[in-house]
């Protein structure tokens, strides 16, 4: 809750070093770390998330384990929700560890624009 204020009021206060979250990164994501970061692929395939009806927001990179959720629900209805609880686990786990990347690559875009800001000014 307080993340969307504090985002919005750092981008109308100081919008040249406030990461665009509507753009893909300005810096190379491979810059600073010592080995090569892992790539992020989907899973789902966009015929699988047609077919579960998934809508915009649930298009994410854990649309699979809300894919096997849905399966599982269909699967044991009506008594599915103690049959599923290790499916929302995953999907539930996912969605968290994706949270928390996208915060720590906003995180990384920030300081690197406030570093590119203090680099042009010296």
């Amino acid at each position: 809750m307080g993340t969307k204020l504090s985002v919005s009021l750092e981008g109308a206060l100081s919008p040249e070093t406030a990461p665009r979250t509507d753009r893909p990164p300005t810096f190379d994501p491979q810059a600073g770390f010592e080995r090569p970061r892992k790539e992020r692929v989907m899973k789902a395939t966009w015929e699988e998330m047609e077919q579960f009806r998934l809508k915009p927001g649930q298009r994410d990179y854990c649309a699979h384990h809300l894919i096997d959720l849905m399966k599982c629900q269909t699967k044991n209805a009506p008594f599915a929700g103690h049959a599923c609880d290790d499916q929302r686990g995953a999907w539930d786990k996912c969605e968290y560890d994706d949270h928390l990347m996208r915060i720590k690559e906003y995180e990384r875009e920030r300081r690197l624009l406030h570093r590119q800001q203090r680099k042009e000014l010296a």
